[in-house]
């Protein structure tokens, strides 16, 4: 959940998990009153990256007690939660397109890449990008900013030289003048494996290997001052046996530019 400062208007990057994250922020005394006002009432949006399960669950689960809102994404993001969840098949169709009865709680807003839109009924505006994500497939990297602040969220992605694709290399040269400029205030990407993961095993993600020689690319185009201190939060680490105390360990042993590295903690708040 993202909002500006001083504000109770959020909108979700991805929504993967969705009530227990609110229970843990009203428990944590950063959100007030209970999930399903929280739910209601301060989530104006969802941001969408693509369109896998551990990336949109916790918004179909909660969508008979949701209100009405937008859901954002590219078009191909849209048509599979069009065509695969919101169907009847699967799950009653909330939003106001796709199999009928079309129940009109959820409307869908498309992006187009590179084109800012604004984010209803909050004080944020939105430019969407696409990124590889096992290629053919694709993920979304959303730019969020506030009057000249902004903040880059990406949705899982592999690294160009794996994904044999230039579209990380293309959100870097958009990004990388904004960096330069102090007006980038937050990065947040995936980590999905530990540097032991073969690359033909990484299914469109990243290691800290990876990701390390990805922010060089970043910094090539930046300057490598730009990137010093720079907050990056880790997202995404999957689970399974030690993998996030190794990634943690990994991400520390090796960190040329000296970015701010960030675990995120569900229930804990981050100011940038």
């Amino acid at each position: 959940m993202i909002a500006t400062s001083g504000s109770n208007d959020y909108v979700c990057l991805d929504a993967g998990t969705l009530h227990y994250g609110i229970e843990k922020a009203i428990q944590a005394k950063l959100l007030h009153g209970t999930a399903e006002e929280v739910l209601k009432k301060n989530i104006k949006g969802y941001l969408i990256s693509h369109a896998h399960l551990d990336h949109l669950a916790g918004m179909i689960i909660n969508s008979p007690d949701d209100s009405s809102k937008n859901i954002y994404g590219l078009d191909y993001c849209l048509d599979v939660l069009k065509d695969k969840y919101f169907s009847w098949k699967s799950w009653a169709n909330f939003a106001d397109e796709g199999e009928k009865p079309a129940l009109g709680k959820y409307h869908y807003t498309v992006l187009t890449p590179g084109i800012e839109m604004p984010l209803q009924n909050t004080d944020m505006q939105v430019t969407a990008f696409s990124l590889s994500h096992g290629n053919p497939y694709q993920s979304t990297a959303f730019l969020v900013r506030h009057n000249e602040a902004y903040a880059l969220y990406l949705g899982d992605t592999g690294a160009d030289s794996v994904e044999h694709s230039d579209k990380m290399h293309q959100l870097w040269q958009y990004v990388a003048p904004l960096l330069k400029a102090k007006k980038l205030k937050a990065l947040f990407i995936e980590v999905s494996f530990a540097n032991e993961q073969p690359d033909k095993q990484l299914f469109g993600h990243l290691t800290p290997r990876w990701l390390m020689s990805s922010l060089e690319n970043l910094a090539s185009l930046s300057g490598k001052e730009a990137l010093n201190n720079f907050p990056v939060v880790i997202t995404h680490i999957k689970p399974g046996g030690n993998r996030e105390q190794v990634i943690r360990t990994q991400l520390k042993a090796y960190n040329p530019l000296h970015v701010k590295l960030i675990i995120p903690e569900q229930g804990k708040l981050l100011t940038f």
